[in-house]
This record gives C-alpha cells, structure tokens and sequence, in this order.
C-alpha cells in the first residue's frame, strides 16, 4: 500500500504505472552499421545483425531497469511515422522543399507523404516482420508496439497543405478516405492481434497542432475546420478500437513535436479535450506534460473511462526533476483524475527518429530509473 495515496493500487494491464512511449536513443554502433548501409560499405543483412544485437540488448536493459513491458526502441526505424505510413498500399514518401512542420531548432529533413491510389493495409508490409522479431526477441517478456494514428496520414495529406492533391478517388471524397484508412488499420490491428499483440500504440502530433492556437488559426485561414476534423479523427480511433479484441490494449500518444528535443507546437489540452478526453474510447493516453506548453490539468476533468499516462519527466534532457516536485504533480492531477487512473512515463520517447534527442544513454536510463521509483512510491508497483 502506498503511503502517499493510501488507496492506490498497482496495475497489471497495459498502460502500467510505470510505463514508456516507445522508442530510445541508438546505440553508436547500431548508428554506425545503418550509416555504411546506406553508403553502400556493408550489406544489408549485416546491418540486421547489428540491429538485431541491439534489440537484444535493449531488451534486457528493459527488463534490468523494471518496465513492464518492452519495445524494440524503434532501432528498425527511420522516422517514428512516415515508415509506417509510405509502407501501406498506394501511399508514398517523397522529398520535398521544406517540411510540413517547423521546429524550434533543428529542421527535420524534407519529405512527406502522397496519396497515389485507394489506401489499403500492405499484407507484405515490413513491421509485420518487425513485429516478429521482437516477439521472439522478448521471449515470453510482455511486449508493446508503437505505430503511427491513422489521423497522420490525413493530417500530413489533407490538412497540413493548404491545398490537397488527392487522387480522383478522393479528390472530392475525403469521407471516402477516411473510411479506407480505417479499414487498412482494423486489418493492421487484427493481423498485429494475430501474430500475439496485445498492446498496441498509436503515436499522434495532430492533438498536439489542434491544442496550439497558432496553428488552428493557420489551418482555419486554409478551410480546415478543425473540429470537424478532430471529430472525424475521433470517429476513426472508435471504429479501431471497437474492432479490436477486448484484450488488447491500445493507447495512443500525444505529442508536439520531438526531434533532437525540440518541438514545434504548444498549447494546453483544452481546446480538444471535450471531444478527445470526451469522446474516444481508447484504453489509455499518453500525455506530455513536462513543461508549461502543455497547459494544466484542467483538461482531464472530460476523462472517463481512460487510463491517463502522465508524462510528467523530460525526454528531451538529460536533467533529472524534482522528485517531490513530480509527486506533488500527480496529486495536483488526481483533482481530476482517480489516483488509480493515473500512471508515469517520459513526456515522449527518446529518439522518435534516428537522429535522437540530445542527452546520452546512461541519462537516458537515470529517467527510467526515477520514474520507476516514483511509480513505486506513489501505486506500490
């Protein structure tokens, strides 16, 4: 029993008291043997080796370090999304002039997305592989795996452009596109479900933009309603997760932008909570709120149902918190939210591209560790 909330409780479902969002800085030599690849001074299936061993090692600091479950830190991965996303049917990634979206500091290297066809979910499509392997990496471990939400392909085609270029399928159809990115991703969960997923996350930056007032503006001055959209998106994640079996979890995470810890949107929860807290059926959200940009926890007074990860610790420095200062956090959240709907992570994860955030891998697991014992303080667990 927890001496700082004497009704709190453990958790043994996913999202877990002490939980991640997904992915972690890349070892050098992993760096490394993906560079030669692409240079052509070693094969590809060296590369796999190297990645491979990675994983392996990854894992069992995982485990070393108390997580419940464990990803592959997306060490297969180039990008957090867009290797999800170009990999379904008709969907491509291209370069381009500049970025759908500014960050801070570092600009992230130009490509995006274009819809060619009817998007359909890819049979062959290469993280049913990825997935594969880290099943038999863990070894019986519980594991998670991270995809994009299916609102990133319509966010990057159809609304971060002020002016679409669909294909004649969707071109005067955007009710037709959304109900085809819902179907690919049923069959993407089912497929996922089959080979013995059982928690499923879906990473999203379009709550973080609809949250930010600049951007709603912007994409007002564009025709977008953004409230019709973010209700649409909605719908679409209901559709999923009533699809999906009862005993998979999914999750999803919101997030502003992390690459080489900056960022590129801010604003609090508020503009979209009624309809997100409100109004999705999802098991669980993975929230930032690491610094001011995020706004308070008003907010979480529309969760129902949910499971609210807090991301109250940085993934973007090395820096370790406050101790009492994170506690204090998560009884100031429980004015909204049930002690025993509340668990800890880091604000987003570690390297959401290969690139990484800019702190080094034994910072990276002092986090883990500090939240590990929060967690313990606070649920028992």
């Amino acid at each position: 029993m927890s001496k700082l909330f004497p009704n709190a409780t453990p958790r043994t479902r996913a999202p877990f008291r002490f939980d991640i969002v997904g992915s972690f800085l890349r070892p050098e030599a992993l760096k490394q043997a993906r560079h030669q690849c692409a240079c052509g001074e070693c094969t590809p299936e060296y590369a796999e080796e190297i990645t491979d061993k990675a994983v392996l090692d990854l894992i069992a600091k995982e485990k070393k370090v108390g997580l419940p479950n464990v990803t592959d830190g997306e060490f297969r991965r180039t990008w957090w999304h867009l290797d999800f996303l170009f990999h379904l049917n008709n969907v491509e990634l291209r370069d381009t002039e500049t970025y759908s979206t500014k960050f801070q500091a570092h600009m992230h290297r130009p490509v995006t997305l274009v819809i060619t066809d009817k998007v359909e979910w890819n049979k062959d499509h290469p993280f049913l592989a990825d997935f594969k392997r880290l099943h038999e990496e863990a070894n019986g471990y519980p594991i998670k795996f991270t995809i994009p939400a299916p609102s990133m392909l319509h966010l990057i085609t159809c609304v971060r452009t002020a002016k679409p270029e669909l294909p004649a399928v969707y071109a005067n159809d955007q009710e037709k596109l959304f109900a085809d990115i819902t179907a690919a991703y049923i069959e993407a969960v089912k497929v996922f479900y089959d080979l013995g997923c059982r928690t499923l996350q879906l990473d999203d930056t379009s709550w973080g933009e609809f949250c930010s007032e600049e951007k709603r503006a912007l994409y007002a001055s564009q025709g977008v309603d953004v409230d019709t959209v973010a209700k649409r998106y909605v719908q679409v994640l209901n559709d999923i997760r009533a699809a999906a079996p009862e005993d998979m979890a999914l999750t999803m995470h919101i997030c502003r932008g992390n690459f080489r810890s900056t960022w590129f949107s801010s604003g609090g929860y508020e503009p979209v909570a009624e309809i997100l807290f409100g109004g999705c059926n999802i098991d669980g959200f993975f929230l930032e709120y690491d610094s001011d940009r995020a706004g308070d926890f008003k907010p979480l007074r529309f969760i129902k149902h949910q499971q609210v990860v807090l991301g109250l610790v940085t993934s973007k420095t090395g820096e370790l918190e406050d101790k009492q200062a994170i506690i204090d956090r998560i009884k100031e959240a429980t004015q909204y939210v049930d002690i025993n709907q509340l668990c800890l992570s880091p604000q987003c994860g570690f390297a959401s591209t290969e690139e990484g955030n800019v702190l080094t891998e034994e910072e990276q697991w002092r986090k883990l560790e500090f939240i590990r014992e929060i967690a313990e303080e606070v649920w028992g667990a």
